[in-house]
């Protein structure tokens, strides 16, 4: 099962036309069997972004299956801002171009993904001291852990098992920052269910990280953003991932402009 794990597409300004371009054509050339976009598929929240991102999808659609969650850039969390409002609205149209579906499980033979959704604006889980983390910040429910794990339990018990959602749950290493709260409880809780791998990305920042439990390891995918918004002016990136029976392995894309394209870097294989 190949999985090409893309984040942070940011259609709209901060998007470079040719990373684009150039990911489309890998994307139909390379024919993945899934191609997974961990949110941020907007600036913000924009119906014009979100039809760009809606064309993306379609064209991954003809080739590969697809899986897509929301980011906090496409949720409008002005219309409830600590839950006053009108919480549907948030999402309305991230429902209408890209999905109906928050949380979407993809079950295809010998492996089950399940998207899950960090991404509810500005709550009082989500308030920190600092004004900057505002609507920036995502979490996870208790709830939503039990339903991952309800559709974990659906199918067969040695498919690989696949968590995709928007905000990092390990340290970026140049933000030096946790995109989601209660991260221990969180992957503590993807060890319980055997989780292989998790897909996010946020932190603007490709990041390969392997989280050890004592009862299973997890293979922390983070992908860079594809747009002009890079951390610490790194280049564009995405992660491919490769699961096996016995193994997962991941490889890092890097845009390298002189060639325009992205380059294969680095490949780190984990037992799984």
């Amino acid at each position: 099962m190949r999985i090409f794990h893309v984040s942070d597409l940011h259609f709209g300004r901060p998007a470079v036309p040719e990373q684009i371009d150039a990911i489309e054509e890998m994307i139909q050339r390379k024919s993945y069997d899934v191609v997974a976009i961990s949110g941020d598929v907007s600036q913000r929240a924009r119906a014009g972004e979100f039809q760009r991102a809606r064309a993306f999808i379609r064209d991954a659609q003809k080739v590969s299956h697809t899986i897509c969650v929301p980011g906090n850039h496409d949720v409008r969390w002005w219309h409830a801002p600590l839950g006053l409002g009108d919480t549907a609205k948030m999402y309305e149209d991230y429902r209408r171009y890209i999905s109906p579906e928050l949380e979407p499980v993809l079950r295809l033979p010998g492996i089950t993904i399940v998207g899950l959704n960090t991404s509810h604006g500005i709550t009082r889980k989500t308030l920190t001291w600092n004004l900057r983390d505002l609507s920036i910040i995502g979490y996870l429910t208790a709830a939503q852990l039990r339903r991952a794990r309800a559709e974990f339990e659906l199918s067969p018990p040695d498919d690989a098992r696949v968590i995709v959602m928007h905000h990092n749950p390990v340290k970026g290493e140049l933000s030096q920052r946790h995109g989601l709260k209660q991260t221990r409880k969180i992957l503590g809780a993807f060890a319980e269910m055997a989780v292989d791998a998790v897909l996010c990305g946020h932190d603007h920042q490709e990041a390969i990280h392997y989280v050890e439990h004592t009862k299973k390891g997890t293979v922390i995918s983070t992908a860079g953003t594809v747009s002009n918004r890079s951390r610490g002016g790194r280049p564009s990136s995405l992660n491919v991932l490769d699961i096996e029976q016995g193994q997962v392995t991941t490889t890092t894309y890097v845009w390298t402009p002189d060639r325009r394209e992205f380059v294969a870097g680095a490949v780190k294989c984990y037992t799984r």
